[in-house]
């Protein structure tokens, strides 16, 4: 099994897919990888020799933010956001849709289970 980014990648799936496991990594990242490092897309993790997965973490480690150090900048963008004070931090503090999604109906993931109000039937 290798171990890339601190996330044990599975063996038995083609190195695109598996890169794909790594938090930030997605299908267009993943096969810019595999083309910076030269291997072929239909390569499996369990073939790689072990001077490619090297390659592989050096690449990443290099030119792109993943795992922990990605969420850690998320987190720290929204709490600057809520910090501000502005429209977008204000949705974060209160729990509400931030890119302006309607609340009369739905929402019900950001706001989370419906509550009985009294009175509210007609």
């Amino acid at each position: 099994m290798a171990r890339i980014a601190g996330v044990n990648i599975p063996t038995n799936k083609r190195v695109v897919i598996a890169l794909q496991y790594i938090h930030g990594i997605g299908p267009k990242m993943a096969s810019e990888i595999c083309e910076k490092v030269s291997i072929p897309a239909e390569r499996r993790v369990n073939e790689l020799t072990d001077a490619e997965v090297i390659q592989i973490r050096e690449t990443i480690d290099r030119d792109y933010q993943v795992e922990g150090d990605l969420r850690r900048s998320v987190a720290m963008n929204i709490k600057r956001l809520m910090d501000l004070g502005n429209y977008r931090g204000l949705r974060h503090r209160r729990g509400l849709p931030v890119r302006g999604q309607r609340t009369h109906t739905n929402a019900r993931t950001r706001k989370g289970p419906a509550k009985a109000i009294a009175g509210k039937k007609k």
